[in-house]
């Protein structure tokens, strides 16, 4: 290893201290804040590039789809600050993480910084100091092929989304985004959904009863069977019925409710016989450690995690030494990983609880090789979480404990035992017919691995038929006589396909080949973001914006979303990073098709969609002439079964967000249309004015006005003077309900006190200006004159008073109105901007600032869990995604940026690990 200074680049400023611990004096450790160059967005290209080859997707595609990339504008400081570095350095270390993105990462940090020095590739899965040195002395050169997989990883995604956004956009909703992989994720939970609403439960009966031993040991010992047989054929449950309601399986026994229990009162105090006793040996081996795809699976079972927060808090655990790398497609475990976990087991459990000889995992997916090893403890030696309890605390402790568990666990020995199963006799006093009870009991006699960890299980949607429990059953052989009481007769209901939640559906995405594991987080939050999916506690329910998506994207666009085609694009771009497809070749028969093939090319997919009926597109059948149809301003039923007028719309009903897709039947939407029966609920008549007041739903949510009364008009009248006439009339007072007030139960003296709104609180006594109260776009504030203030409710409308308004016009103003609030939490010094990073409360919840970039905590995220490292890359995220563009009439000069350095290198990056 030569002398001299030494320049070292990570991603994060966590990453950097951590590893600047284990280097010496002659090591610079230097982080350059996430990713430093992207695609730019069309409309932010140089003037003079806009009508080019480039000005559709900042990608040439008639020229080996070659891209343009730019540096982030809040990074071309950072990037000045590691030429500066690198000027004084006689090295350059690239040290960013050993997966497609890292690599893609160093090639565009070798791009824009050109280096004149030296330059190696450092990689690691663990940041500890044996770690860390063994990098230093086993560099290696940039890999060229994982650098093409990446960034046609990311010109796919950009051709994509931009070519099939927009048919979106203009069919469906403005803002919408389709991707190669967020819309398949998303056609999952639509599917699922739609399996529900075509649903048929099924009715069926069971019988169970308790047994008591007679004889030996065990005499006066009860257990729980199951009717499983009648007259030699087995009793249907739940597993025989299909999703329409229908028994699909042939020659068992449909038990209702009338013959369930004239069989119980046939076997009642009839003798019972054991008809046989099976007993076999029980071994369960321990899962395989940690994959991304399965910790995010079981800290989802587990801890209740999500698949965001999962990996947020393993990328800080990783970060500071305590996990290996947390994106990877493998389970194996290093050899020094093997001999640490045997090592622990062996000394917190004992030698007996060690398999024999070392587990070895091998993985599932063919395509498994970002990052060659499982999530585990860091080091050479594990550190145990009792050992780490003062260093972590919260989700990271539980994770961390988690991950050490499975590891430990993975190299132990089977859990031992046995099963039983025994089948019971009876006959019905009454047909003569035999009764086969049957039961199942799992006794572990050795714990093994069960000792350290137990894999959790998704819900079972056949649980009702489960014969089998882990109680013990009592010695028995065949032909003991037994005791049968509490027979019971139990109505079941066939369940409809259960939900995904996000475990089971980073499950399917893995199980079909789809995307990558280490980008199922982002997926999930995206579909989440866009309005496709909502969370009902752990499930996840589509919206109905998504179902019109999906019903686009299915009749246009049906080879872009066919689970197949997905999972073998991520095949190719794996073979991609292997050398053995030209990426040049793979995205021109992908973007243009190959005529020799008879296969369409995205841009003539697009280019030949024809007419497309947005109407009939964002309509779904209800049934009984009902139907729904996803509006501008949310979703609506119609009722179409009922003649109206020319000109007239059928009546309509708003749907609540609270009623899930699989519960708007016919009868439910029946409900909404009476109830908001054209919106027009009479309250009563204004005192003052005389006039009927009325509440209705409008296009904007539920709000009262007042009905003012048509003109007499003589008949001798003109038109143009009748419509003079109207137009003379006063405009009706209107006013929207409150969020805490609805259609039902909205009263006349609360709508008068809404339509007496703006109010007048009182005059300011130094200047005399009105102050008022008033619902706006944003929500209830006060306005004197030019100046407004935001109020915390909407009921301070109605009960503010003058000294309480002249108190809120006394604190400093921020925002739209809103008052300056105190930092909720200060966190130090951002290393981009070298301004104070704080935590304040806003409109929108709470979020992190320096002072000039603002970003919104997470969903699950709370101010007592942000460290400094995650605030630094929430801040860096919300910098490289640039400005929110706003849309005007006029056009908007733009200013000419400086044209980069093009390349024919076909790659490009993202801003963080992209959501596909």
């Amino acid at each position: 290893m030569s002398e001299g200074r030494k320049l070292v680049i990570v991603e994060s400023p966590a990453k950097a201290r951590t590893i600047a611990n284990y280097l010496g004096e002659d090591y610079e450790v230097e982080a350059s804040v996430g990713h430093i160059r992207d695609l730019p967005q069309p409309s932010e290209l140089p003037a003079d590039m806009k009508k080019g080859p480039y000005g559709k997707f900042a990608v040439d595609v008639n020229d080996g789809f070659t891209p343009y990339y730019e540096v982030y504008s809040d990074k071309k400081k950072k990037v000045t600050e590691l030429k500066r570095l690198l000027k004084e350095a006689d090295e350059l270390y690239l040290a960013t993480d050993e997966d497609r993105e890292g690599e893609a990462i160093a090639w565009h940090l070798l791009e824009a910084l050109r280096p004149k020095v030296p330059v190696k590739r450092m990689v690691f899965h663990e940041i500890t100091r044996e770690a860390i040195q063994r990098a230093l002395e086993n560099t290696r050169d940039l890999d060229e092929r994982l650098v093409d997989a990446q960034e046609t990883r990311r010109i796919l995604d950009r051709l994509y989304g931009y070519e099939v956004s927009p048919v979106l956009w203009r069919k469906v909703r403005q803002g919408l985004s389709a991707g190669r992989v967020q819309s398949v994720a998303t056609r999952l939970v639509v599917e699922r959904e739609r399996e529900r609403m075509a649903f048929v439960p099924a009715q069926y009966w069971d019988i169970s009863a308790t047994f008591t031993a007679q004889q030996g040991a065990d005499a006066g010992n009860q257990f729980t069977a199951k009717l499983t047989h009648l007259d030699g054929k087995r009793v249907a449950s739940g597993r025989d019925f299909n999703d329409a309601g229908q028994l699909t399986t042939k020659n068992v026994v449909h038990l209702d409710e009338q013959g369930a229990r004239a069989l119980v009162d046939g076997l009642a105090d009839q003798p019972a016989t054991v008809q046989s006793l099976e007993t076999k040996p029980y071994t369960r081996r321990p899962a395989a450690p940690f994959t991304t795809s399965t910790l995010q699976q079981e800290a989802s079972r587990k801890l209740r995690m999500s698949s965001k927060q999962t990996m947020r808090v393993a990328q800080g655990l990783y970060e500071n030494g305590f996990i290996t790398y947390m994106r990877t497609d493998s389970p194996v475990l290093s050899s020094q990983a093997i001999t640490a976990a045997r090592r622990q087991a062996s000394e917190l459990y004992g030698a007996e609880y060690v398999s024999e000889k070392p587990r070895l995992y091998a993985p599932k997916s063919k395509g498994a090789q970002e990052a060659h090893e499982a999530i585990r403890p860091a080091g050479d030696s594990f550190r145990t979480p009792a050992q780490v309890a003062s260093s972590l605390s919260g989700d990271q402790f539980k994770l961390y404990e988690l991950i050490w568990k499975r590891t430990v666990a993975s190299q132990m020995a089977d859990a031992r035992g046995s099963t039983a199963s025994v089948k019971i006799a009876l006959t019905d006093n009454a047909t003569s017919q035999q009764a086969v009870f049957s039961a199942s009991g799992t006794v572990i006699t050795f714990r093994g691995f069960l000792a350290a960890y137990e894999e959790g299980t998704d819900k079972d949607r056949y649980s009702d038929d489960a014969q089998g429990n882990d109680a013990r059953l009592p010695n028995m052989t065949e032909g003991d006589p037994l005791a049968a009481e509490n027979l019971n007769a139990d109505g079941h209901t066939t369940s409809a396909p259960p939900r995904y939640t996000e475990a089971s559906l980073v499950k399917a995405l893995e199980e079909r080949g789809i995307g990558r594991p280490s980008t199922y987080a982002a997926t999930i939050s995206t579909i989440q973001d866009r309005g496709y999916v909502n969370n009902r506690g752990q499930a996840l329910v589509p919206s109905w914006l998504a179902f019109a998506v999906i019903r686009l994207l299915e009749e246009h666009f049906g080879q872009l979303i066919d689970y197949d085609f997905t999972a073998e694009m991520e095949s190719d771009l794996d073979e991609i990073a292997a050398g053995q497809t030209d990426r040049v070749a793979w995205l021109t028969h992908f973007y243009f098709g190959d005529e020799a093939q008879e296969s369409k090319g995205l841009k003539e997919l697009v280019d030949t969609l024809g007419e497309i009926d947005a109407r009939d597109i964002n309509t779904v059948p209800i049934g009984d002439g009902i139907v729904l149809r996803v509006g501008r301003y949310g979703p609506y039923v119609e009722d179409l079964s009922q003649p109206v007028a020319e000109g007239e719309n059928p009546p309509r009903a708003s749907v609540p967000d609270e009623v899930a897709p699989d519960e708007l039947t016919p009868h439910k939407a029946r409900e909404l249309l009476e109830t908001q029966a054209d919106g027009d609920i009479a309250l009563g008549v204004d005192p003052e004015s005389g006039r009927e007041i009325i509440a209705k739903a409008g296009r904007f949510g539920p709000y009262v006005t007042e009905v003012i009364p048509e003109p007499e008009f003589d008949e001798n009248m003109t038109a143009a003077a009748k419509k003079k006439a109207k137009a003379a009339l006063p405009k009706p007072r209107t006013a929207s309900l409150f969020k805490s007030q609805s259609l039902q139960t909205v009263t006349l003296e609360e709508a008068l006190k809404l339509l007496s709104l703006p109010r007048i609180v009182g005059q300011d006594p130094e200047t005399g200006t009105d102050i008022t109260a008033q619902n706006g776009r944003y929500g209830p504030y006060l306005k004197k004159g030019t100046d407004s203030r935001t109020l915390a409710s909407e009921e301070q409308l109605l009960t503010i008073t003058l000294e309480e308004a002249l108190e809120v016009y006394k604190q400093p103003k921020r925002g739209r109105g809103a008052t300056a609030s105190a930092p909720l939490k200060e966190l130090g010094i951002d290393p981009t901007s070298e301004k104070p990073i704080v935590i304040k409360d806003g409109r929108f919840g709470p979020y992190v600032t320096d002072g000039k970039t603002n970003r919104t905590l997470p969903k699950d995220a709370t101010i007592e869990s942000v460290t400094f490292e995650q605030a630094v890359e929430l801040l860096a995220e919300k910098r490289a995604k640039g400005p929110v563009k706003r849309t005007t009439r006029a056009s908007t000069a733009k200013k000419a940026t400086t044209k980069k350095t093009t390349t024919k290198k076909s790659t490009t990056r993202t801003t963080k690990k992209t959501a596909e």
